[in-house]
C-alpha cells in the first residue's frame, strides 16, 4: 500500500468509510463488515473513518471490535462529532459547541476503546457556533493528549481559513468524486494554499459509480433512494453516464467502480479516497484501484464519460445543500 501525506500525517493512499456498516444503505451483516475491517488491514489500509452519530454509537462500537487485538500504532481513527438524532432517526440538526466537542469525544474514547484519536473533526459547521470556538476546543484536546489532529468536513474557503488561523488542519473531509465536483471550485485550492490535505468520501456518488447498481436497487431500508441523484428520470441520466464510464473502462480492463476511484486518486498527492465497502468483496474490488496509475489521455476519457455538468440531481436534498457550509458561494478575497 502506498502512502500520502495529510497536512503533517502521513497515511494510506486509500482510507475505509465505515459508515455503510451501520445501517444507512439497508441491514449489513456484522460478521462480514468485520471481516471487511480485517481484510484493509491486511492490505495495508491504516486510515478508518467513522462518527459518533454513524448507527448512534453502533459504528464505533464495530470499530473498536473490528480493531481490538491490533496494535494501536497500526492505524489511524478518523472520527466526526456533532450530529443530533433523535431516537426515532430524526435529524436535529448539529451541536459544535466547546463543552459538546468535548463531551462527545469522551463518549467516542469509550466506544472506541482507545485513549486518543487520530483525527477529530465536527461533521459540518455548527451555524450558531464559531468555527473558531468548535477548533479551539479541539486544539484543547489536543494539547492534553486526547486528539492527535484537527480535521475539518464539509466547510468552504472562508471557514477553512479561519479555522486553520486557530489550529492547524490536518484535513479536509468532503464529497469528491465525478459526479461532485465543486470542490474543485475554490476549496481544493485554499486546501492546497494552506497545507491542508483531502479525505474525499463519495467517491462512487454512494453507489451510482460502483457499476452494479440498477432502478431495480434501493430497497427496504436503504435511504439512498431519496437522494436526487436516485430518483426517476435523475436516476435513469447518471446511470447512461456510468453506462460511458464502462465503455472506458472496459477499453482500461478494469471496472467501473476502478476507474472512478483511480480517477479521485489521481487527483493529487494530497487527496485521500474514502473506500466506503461493507463487504470484503467490494473492498477487494475497490482496492484494485491502488496500483492503477492514469495517463492525462485516460483521465481526459474518464472525465469525457462524466462531464460534471450533464449529472442530473444535487447529492442532497435541498434543505440540506442549502445548510452545507461547503456549497456556499465564497466571498472576495482578491
Amino acid at each position: 500500500m502506498r502512502t500520502k501525506t495529510l497536512g503533517t500525517l502521513t497515511t494510506s493512499a486509500f482510507g475505509l468509510g465505515c459508515m455503510a456498516m451501520s445501517g444507512p444503505y439497508g441491514e449489513a451483516d456484522r460478521g462480514e463488515s468485520i471481516a471487511t475491517v480485517h481484510d484493509a488491514l491486511d492490505a495495508g489500509v491504516t486510515l478508518f473513518d467513522t462518527a459518533d452519530f454513524y448507527g448512534m454509537g453502533h459504528n464505533e462500537l464495530l470499530l473498536a471490535e473490528a480493531l481490538r487485538g491490533r496494535p494501536r500504532d497500526s492505524y489511524l481513527l478518523s472520527v466526526k462529532f456533532g450530529g443530533q438524532i433523535g431516537p426515532d432517526v430524526s435529524w436535529l440538526g448539529y451541536d459544535a459547541r466547546p463543552a459538546a466537542v468535548k463531551t462527545a469525544l469522551a463518549y467516542s474514547l469509550q466506544r472506541l476503546g482507545t485513549d486518543h484519536v487520530d483525527i477529530y473533526r465536527p461533521a459540518r459547521l455548527d451555524p450558531a457556533v464559531p468555527i473558531e470556538d468548535t477548533v479551539g476546543a479541539i486544539g484543547e484536546l489536543v494539547d492534553a493528549g486526547y486528539v492527535r489532529h484537527v480535521g475539518l468536513s464539509e466547510v468552504g474557503a472562508d471557514t477553512i481559513r479561519r479555522a486553520a488561523a486557530v489550529r492547524p488542519i490536518t484535513d479536509l473531509q468532503i464529497e469528491y468524486s465525478l459526479m461532485s465536483r465543486g470542490i474543485e471550485r475554490d476549496i481544493l485550492g485554499t486546501c492546497r494554499d494552506l497545507g491542508i490535505g483531502i479525505t474525499a468520501y463519495g467517491v462512487l456518488s454512494r453507489g451510482l459509480l460502483g457499476g452494479h447498481w440498477t432502478t431495480a436497487d434501493g430497497g427496504q431500508g436503504d435511504n439512498r433512494s431519496a437522494y436526487p441523484r436516485f430518483s426517476g428520470a435523475n436516476l435513469d441520466r447518471n446511470l447512461a453516464l456510468v453506462d460511458a464510464l464502462r465503455r472506458v473502462a472496459d477499453d482500461l480492463r478494469v471496472s467501473v467502480a476502478q476507474a472512478a476511484i483511480a480517477w479521485v486518486a489521481s487527483r493529487g498527492d494530497d487527496i485521500v479516497p474514502l473506500i466506503g465497502a461493507r463487504t470484503r468483496t467490494r473492498l477487494s474490488e475497490a482496492l484494485g484501484a491502488v496500483d492503477l496509475t492514469l495517463t492525462d489521455d485516460q483521465v481526459a476519457r474518464i472525465e469525457a464519460a462524466v462531464p460534471a455538468e450533464e449529472v442530473a440531481g444535487d447529492r442532497y436534498a435541498a434543505a440540506h445543500m442549502a445548510a452545507l457550509d461547503s456549497e456556499r458561494v465564497p466571498a472576495d478575497h482578491s
